[in-house]
């Protein structure tokens, strides 16, 4: 890695933080400057406005989240245990693994209206993970595992939208225990469709 490449991997890992918690709209560059102790003629030399530096910074993140997900199913041997460590990925909202929570809460609501790209962007990850995690079920279906009456799509959509609603409501009441209940619950309708091995 170059200098020029070490230094624009300092920015990024300095300032996703403050955009994680703060949002695109809401971090101003007077922000990132004061956080890597910058000159703003050093930062545009790796980033040529904010928006670039917006949608690197999303992206980082994303990325961030998504290798903690992969990374911890990949840890798993069986279907129900490969999507309980997908759930618990978002088990303590107040301490979450990314500093500001949860990527796709934050910026989802923001790029909505604002940045088709991103929006796009997110859109195609959203549904990325829905497919892996769908074909996980299936292949516990397939493994008979699971039984074969669990609609795969629908307990992922359910499943991901919870979790993201419990996030916020967590976050915004100062408590874990929204989302714990919430894990606790789908782990329980997951269990149901274990078959047990004779």
């Amino acid at each position: 890695m170059s200098k020029g490449e070490r230094t624009r991997q300092f920015i990024i890992e300095q300032a996703a933080p403050i955009f994680n918690q703060k949002g695109i709209a809401g971090t101003t560059i007077d922000d990132i400057l004061a956080a890597t102790k910058m000159a703003k003629g050093g930062l545009y030399r790796h980033f040529e406005s904010k928006d670039e530096i917006a949608t690197v910074m999303v992206e980082f993140l994303l990325d961030k989240l998504s290798a903690k997900i992969a990374g911890d199913m990949a840890r798993q041997q069986t279907a129900q245990d490969k999507l309980f460590a997908f759930m618990d990925v978002y088990q303590h909202p107040l301490t979450s693994y990314i500093d500001g929570g949860c990527p796709v809460l934050n910026f989802g609501v923001e790029v909505d209206d604002t940045n088709p790209t991103l929006k796009q962007n997110m859109k195609q990850r959203i549904e990325g993970l829905q497919k892996t995690l769908t074909a996980i079920i299936k292949q516990g279906i397939a493994d008979q595992e699971l039984a074969a009456d669990i609609d795969a799509g629908g307990f992922v959509l359910k499943t991901f939208a919870a979790l993201e609603g419990g996030m916020l409501v967590s976050r915004v009441t100062g408590s874990d225990k929204h989302m714990q209940n919430l894990i606790d619950m789908f782990k329980a309708e997951l269990k149901s469709y274990v078959l047990t091995k004779k």
